[in-house]
């Protein structure tokens, strides 16, 4: 199997939501088992195709692909030069350099937005110049025509917001920009009543609104943890309230909260 195949057989494993690792030989130095720019395939249960040069290169490749494909490591990729004998025991004198990539679902940044507004198709756009996948709910059709056509960019129809809470990854980034307060509360009070894992909630608005927000929510029942972790008004306070700069500051901040948390 060539090098292209092996992309296109990463490609359709990522499609699939599969998590693997690609280990490829990036240099080398002296006598070594296999060519620069070879490449090997690590899935969870061990090499899926393709070869960095079999022997023990190999099996330290695999181990270290699977220490990286582990819940929790958050290294997304690796180069590392080891010595054959040195390192390995092998009698060989060369030095192999490996570049590891991780491909993970959990790794992937994930926004979900619910509500296909003016702000949201501006935002939806940003989105998929950057590295996440982004999920979009809307119950007008018209509306979510009218986002850009993304492989980044999941459009769905919903009779009802709620419908999309479901649907929400653990550990997604959420924005809550509905038609309005009326149709915002429920997508929170059904994100709390299913005990969504996100990491940030942000609901579109003004100082009013978030006042508004957090009262009909506490009347609801809401817990005050629940409630404390909704930022509103969503966004950095850099511009001025057209679509556009609004979709501009509510991007800086995911970006700064994202850094913030770490990979």
């Amino acid at each position: 199997m060539d090098n292209i195949e092996l992309l296109h057989e990463v490609i359709r494993l990522h499609d699939e939501g599969a998590p693997l690792c690609t280990v490829t030989v990036a240099g080398g130095r002296g006598s070594i088992p296999q060519e620069i720019g070879a490449k090997a395939i690590v899935g969870s249960n061990g090499l899926l195709c393709g070869t960095i040069g079999g022997g023990r290169v190999e099996a330290h490749g695999l181990a270290k692909a699977h220490e990286l494909l582990k819940p929790g490591a958050n290294t997304r990729a690796l180069l590392e030069t080891i010595n054959l004998n040195k390192d390995l025991g092998m009698t060989c004198a060369g030095e192999m350099t490996l570049f590891y990539e991780v491909y993970r679902p959990d790794l992937v940044w994930r926004v979900v937005v619910f509500g296909a507004g003016h702000i949201s198709q501006r935002l939806c756009r940003f989105l998929t110049e950057l590295n996440c996948h982004t999920l979009c709910f809307d119950t007008r059709p018209e509306w979510i025509d009218r986002l850009p056509q993304s492989s980044k960019l999941e459009r769905r129809v919903v009779g009802a917001y709620t419908d999309g809470v479901p649907a929400v990854p653990p550990g997604s980034f959420v924005l809550v920009m509905t038609m309005g307060h009326g149709t915002d509360v429920p997508v929170l009070e059904e994100m709390s009543r299913r005990g969504v894992e996100t990491a940030f909630i942000g609901v579109i608005g003004s100082d009013s609104k978030a006042e508004a927000l957090r009262r009909e929510l506490r009347g609801r029942g809401l817990p005050a943890a629940f409630i404390d972790r909704i930022t509103c008004p969503v966004g950095e306070r850099i511009g001025s309230n057209t679509p556009p700069e609004i979709a501009v500051s509510v991007l800086a901040q995911l970006v700064r909260i994202r850094e913030a948390l770490g990979p």
